[in-house]
């Protein structure tokens, strides 16, 4: 997940959290200040203020002020009983065939759209055109990146840059896109259907050993005390990405059944995000199961019934459907989506969601052309291909994959949790299909 100006973000992150009291610099308050001010901005719509003439003090004052003055909506409620009443889901459950097929589909999709979008994670498009020109690689993108920005850089530590391109693919590389579903694996392995927000933040603490911004925040309010419900206050972050891109494990073991997996996240969403951003992961869950027994437009539809009809990130996917035909390319759905998002952070969950539904408008079920368009968008493109990877896949199962896509990483996946730096890709779909298998057992 790309975060702005990441280093200081995650700076910051160390130092506001809960009740700590450690003394900022004059910088940091000015980014804290900025990013409650955005945050308020698209939740309420109130005036975003020139921090920079700011004192200390002002700043400090300012903070405190926003942190504790969100506004109630009624239409966009946090817990789950009062998002159950402001939803439709009213989706049936359908039984999907080829499980085995879709679900590998759906994990190598997953992979494959995160790998292809990590080496050029929010670069503007005029900067992507040039890294494939100067390397020989097509673009939009139908095939890995041929060279990379930075090629000797390490990425989560982990893998060099150089490891995602197509000469030297040999495994799925690190990415927190690719380390987050197999730790909702274990997850819901451990502690069943029934999880809690308090299980969620056990299993974070022992096997996650970082993250980036509200994910980060949560594992810094937990190190010292505070519970999972508690993990999300005082955080500016919870309307972006995080929590969506957590959401597809919960799709693959409630394929065919929208409803069930947009519930079944509700948990996991909560301990890191509020209100769009809970939305975003609910979302992109049903999407996922849905694409499992329909094609991947109408499982958006179908999603969209799985939140509140009346919060904004709704009104973001109708407005995002009835662009359908007013765009040819990757540059002109760009273009729509900046108009409407103007001055919106590009890791903010409602812009990419749109990118998303665009993606897999110019995609047209062709898994090749949805990642490349997705990553040639731009925004977070990196966690947006991947869940178009994943919904695709899931749709065309892997017989609709060109193996070109996932024969390169040699069944090795790598990540960052603590035990679980190497894992089995196939290792990784069995366990899914377990998963599957035991919850629909249970459900019976």
């Amino acid at each position: 997940m790309l975060s702005y100006n990441q280093s200081n973000v995650n700076r910051l992150a160390k130092k506001t959290f809960g009740k700590v009291k450690m003394e900022l610099t004059h910088k940091q308050l000015k980014e804290e200040a900025d990013l409650y001010l955005r945050l308020r901005h698209e939740q309420d719509g109130r005036d975003i203020i020139d921090t920079a003439t700011l004192d200390d003090a002002a700043l400090k004052k300012l903070i405190t002020e926003l942190k504790n003055s969100e506004t109630i909506d009624r239409d966009e409620p946090n817990s789950l009983g009062d998002i159950l009443k402001l939803g439709d889901f009213d989706a049936p459950a359908r039984k999907p065939n080829d499980m085995d097929k879709r679900i590998f589909g759906a994990i190598a999709g997953r992979f494959a759209g995160c790998t292809l979008g990590v080496p050029v994670e929010g670069f503007s498009i005029a900067d992507m055109e040039k890294i494939a020109r100067d390397g020989g690689t097509p673009f939009p993108p139908t095939e890995y990146w041929h060279t990379v920005v930075n090629p000797d850089g390490i990425q989560y530590g982990v893998d060099k840059r150089s490891t995602y391109t197509l000469g030297a693919l040999d495994c799925v590389p690190v990415d927190d896109d690719i380390t987050y579903p197999v730790l909702c694996m274990l997850q819901l392995k451990r502690y069943g259907e029934s999880y809690t927000v308090e299980d969620v933040a056990e299993i974070w603490q022992e096997l996650l050993p970082y993250a980036c911004t509200a994910e980060d925040r949560a594992l810094k309010r937990m190190s010292m005390g505070f519970k999972g419900e508690q993990a999300a206050d005082d955080n500016p972050f919870v309307e972006w990405i995080g929590a969506s891109i957590r959401a597809d494990v919960f799709g693959y073991v409630c394929a065919g059944d929208p409803v069930r997996a947009a519930k079944l996240c509700y948990n996991d969403a909560y301990l890191t995000h509020r209100r769009n951003g809970i939305y975003g992961e609910m979302f992109n869950a049903a999407a996922i199961a849905a694409a499992f027994t329909m094609e991947p437009l109408k499982a958006i539809e179908t999603a969209a019934r799985c939140i509140p009809r009346g919060c904004k990130l709704k009104g973001d996917i109708d407005w995002a459907l009835s662009m359908r035909g007013k765009f040819d390319d990757h540059k002109s759905a760009r273009a729509l989506i900046d108009e409407r998002f103007s001055g919106m952070n590009s890791v903010h969950i409602r812009n990419n969601v749109c990118a998303e539904i665009f993606a897999l408008m110019l995609g047209n079920g062709d898994f090749t052309q949805t990642i490349a368009q997705s990553v040639a968008i731009g925004l977070d493109n990196d966690c947006n291909a991947a869940t178009v990877g994943s919904i695709v896949g899931a749709y065309l199962g892997t017989d609709g994959i060109d193996k070109r896509w996932y024969e390169p990483f040699d069944d090795k996946v790598h990540t960052y949790l603590k035990g679980y730096e190497v894992i089995s890709l196939k290792s990784f779909a069995d366990e899914v299909m377990a998963l599957y298998k035991r919850f629909n057992k249970e459900a019976a």
